[in-house]
């Protein structure tokens, strides 16, 4: 069962592991979380050789780390997603200025494609976030990038690409669109 894959994207994806509506907003909660995301998405993760009888001090203080260099990446990575879309491209390449990735020539449909990779031995917050800005770059390619939102249900800010005809949807899911909505009623019907 899939956990954390619902846009598919790992840009998106990342940035809504912290959910306000969540009693624990935090959705990456230990280094076995973090590991599910990575396999979710098709990550390849660390091979420490694991021991016989379980994960060694030494696996178990390198995953915690990179559970804390994530979490901090996905910090920088929601702030981006938070600007206005007039903003976000120089939020963006400002993000992407820190990161240690390269350009590497893809085969995409028997087609060369410039796309950004992370170099080899890059540790998992700096694969994601190099993921993350080649389909942010994607996204925009396609013309989404202005329909690039965060949710308008307070507390609720997670992202999503509004991809409705009129364009004009402001929450990240149905369940945000009922809370916003009935607590609109309630508020109409105190007054």
């Amino acid at each position: 069962m899939r956990q954390y894959v619902d846009t598919g994207l790992v840009a998106l994806d990342l940035a809504n592991t912290w959910d306000e509506y969540l009693d624990e907003p935090e959705r990456l909660p230990d280094p076995a979380a973090l590991r599910r995301f990575c396999a979710e998405f098709g990550e390849p993760q660390e091979d420490l050789g694991e021991p016989a009888g379980g994960e060694s001090e030494g696996q178990a203080d390198f995953w915690t780390s990179e559970l804390a260099a994530v979490r901090e990446m996905r910090g920088r990575l929601r702030a981006v997603l938070a600007c206005e879309a007039s903003e976000r491209t120089r939020a963006l390449a400002r993000f992407t200025a820190g990161l240690p990735a390269r350009v590497a020539v893809e085969d995409v449909g028997g087609a060369p494609v410039l796309r950004l990779v992370a170099p080899d031995g890059a540790g998992t917050a700096d694969r994601l976030a190099v993921r993350a800005v080649r389909e942010l770059l994607d996204v925009a390619a396609v013309g989404d990038w202005v329909r690039l939102r965060l949710c308008a249900a307070s507390p609720c800010r997670d992202a999503f690409i509004d991809r409705s005809r009129p364009g004009r949807r402001q929450f990240c899911s149905t369940r945000c669109a009922n809370r916003a909505h009935a607590a609109a009623s309630r508020a109409r019907h105190r007054t």
